[in-house]
Order: structure tokens, then sequence, then C-alpha cells
């Protein structure tokens, strides 16, 4: 038996969980800062840090509480390194150098994206590589080859706003509360679909050719602000957070299709905060369904989110491979994996 600890305080959760194996859960405790930062609207970098101090220790000795567990028992400590918030990144990296230091337990660095891609380990058996690994959260709107453990190429990326910045801009236009995917999702969903409807918003990126795979979402964005500003009374929320979330995943579901015609790869492994949202995952089962591809994403929701338990799985499998690095690593906000490592 193999346990090891996950430590994630990249942006805006503390989080702390030890895993048995690489994908049993033995315990997880996440601290979100999300009514500390509603008042701006997003993420104040130095505050996150500040509450991550704040929180973080206390976590630790939850989460180890709950586990039963002794220091000894764990065989490594696996800590978000890249990429993130640097001062927040700081505070999750410090513990990990001094659990490393005082119980002599090997660190292994961890890339939060490829994070993100492997925690359905904790589900089921991971899938064969090679599999596309679709990154959908409020700083990601990404594809990538996912080889091997710590080896990922990118195909996709977003040319300005992410897909859950989209959400979080739009719920601002239309005056609703901060974060904007819960919000929107709610409201798209309580909306009756007249016959024969068409959508007031554009196809994205409608002149992409084939070969081209990428997200931009700015333009929907400013498509709602100018569609809200020609009603003079009311307008109405619940149709245009349909349509913005209709017009906003069908660029995702066109994305994937295109990245499976060109690399041939017929296994889907999609993840992030968006992933909660329960009309993107019913758009892709179908869409899974109807071209024959293997679907995977986190099925529990506290997995799309920033979480410890995402580290030590994917820990695990670097500690496997003797990945480790000394007290002296960096971190970075930088997602380049090449030069950080």
């Amino acid at each position: 038996m193999v346990y090891g600890i996950g430590i994630e305080s990249s942006c805006d959760e503390t989080s702390i969980a030890i895993v048995k194996d690489g994908k049993e859960l033995v315990s997880l405790k996440v601290y979100s800062q999300i009514e500390t930062h509603s008042p701006y609207r997003g993420v104040v970098p130095e505050i996150a840090s500040r509450a991550h101090l704040e929180k973080i220790n206390s976590l630790l000795s939850v989460c180890m509480e709950e586990s039963n567990l002794k220091f000894s028992d764990l065989q490594y400590v696996a800590v978000t390194g890249y990429p993130g918030l640097v001062g927040s990144l700081m505070i999750g990296a410090q513990l990990a150098r001094c659990i490393s230091l005082v119980h002599s337990i090997p660190i292994v660095l961890v890339n939060h994206l490829e994070a993100h891609l492997t925690v359905i380990g904790l589900e089921h058996d991971l899938p064969t590589f090679p599999w596309l690994g679709v990154l959908l959260s409020g700083g990601n709107s990404s594809i990538y080859i996912y080889k091997d453990f710590g080896e990922l190429e990118l195909l996709a990326d977003t040319r300005d706003d992410s897909l859950g910045e989209a959400f979080d801009k739009v719920s601002a236009i239309l005056g609703l509360p901060y974060p904007g995917g819960p919000i929107i999702e709610k409201m798209a969903s309580s909306f009756e679909i007249p016959k024969g409807e068409k959508s007031p918003f554009p196809k994205l990126l409608k002149e992409d050719t084939q070969d081209t795979i990428r997200f931009s979402y700015s333009g929907l964005k400013t498509a709602v602000m100018y569609y809200l500003k020609s009603f003079t009374g009311m307008p109405p929320i619940e149709k245009i957070a349909y349509y913005f979330q209709k017009t906003a995943f069908e660029l995702v579901v066109r994305n994937i299709t295109k990245a499976i015609e060109k690399t041939q790869i017929k296994t889907i492994v999609a993840a992030g905060g968006v992933l909660a949202n329960e009309t993107l995952r019913s758009t892709l089962q179908s869409e899974a369904q109807n071209r024959s591809f293997q679907l995977y994403y986190p099925q529990k929701k506290i997995y799309c989110t920033d979480n410890g338990a995402m580290v030590a799985c994917l820990g695990y499998h670097l500690w496997k491979e003797k990945k480790f690095v000394g007290l002296d690593f960096k971190i970075s906000p930088k997602r380049n994996f090449e030069q950080i490592l």
C-alpha cells in the first residue's frame, strides 16, 4: 500500500488530500475562497495567498486526523508547482518542503493542468495512452495530446477568454452573481425554447478551416453585451443565458470532433471546473454516443474543481517513476513544462 499526500494552492482553493495507491481517496479537505473574492468578481492574488496561509495548516491537521495515518506512513508528498498564482503556489510549496524536511518524505512536483486530467483515476482505471485531454476552466480552454505522465502536447488553445472566464464576464454583464457558471446554468435550464426560434448569437470562429483548432470566447461576450443593450425594458435573462451557453458549448464539441479527426485518437478525458455543468456533461455524452468515442470526466463535481486529490493521484504515478525534486524546487506561473522541469 502506498499512501501519498497532495497539496493544492494554485489559485483560490486551498486543499489537502491523502490518496492510497493513486486510486483510492482516503481524505480530502477543500477550503474555497469564493465568498472572499466575490466582491471583486475575480481572484485577487494577494488576498488568495493570505487565505492559503491562514487555512493550509489546519486543513493538513484535519486531513491527517481523519485518515488515521502518521507522516511515517506516507511515501510521497505531491504539490502543485505550476501553473498558478506565484504567491499562492509558494504557500503550498513551503508546506511540502516542511513535510519533506521534517519527515524525510520525497517530494514530487505536479503540473496543475495535468492533474486535472488524471483525477479520473480516483473513479476508474486510467485509459491507455495516448488520449486527448480537454481542459475547460476559469483559466484554460485547451486540448492536449496526453502521451504519457509528464508528456503533453498542446493541440488547441484559446486566443483570448477561456470558457470559465466568459461565464464570469457574461454573468457580470447580466447583473448576476460571481462566479458565473452555476447561476448561468440555472438560468439557462429554466428557459423554454419557442418552436423555430434561432439563436441571437453568431456561430463562433465559423471562418476556421477543419485543420484549425482553437477557442475564442471574447466575441461571444461582446455579442451578449450588444444584444442586452438592444432592450429598453426587462431583458430576457434566461434566454440570453441559454443561447450563450449553447453557443459556447457548440465550439467545444466542434473542436473535440476536429481533434479526433486530426489525431485519430478516440479517447477523450474532459476536466476542469466547467465540467461541473450538467448541460455540458450531457452534451458531451450524446456526442460520444453518436460519434463512437470514449469519454471520461470526473463524476464527482468536487473533482472538477481544484483539489488536493488530483495532485496526490498524479503524484503517485510520478512517484512510481521516481521523479523526485529537491527542497530547492521552483514554482512558476507558466505552463510550459519543458522550461520548468
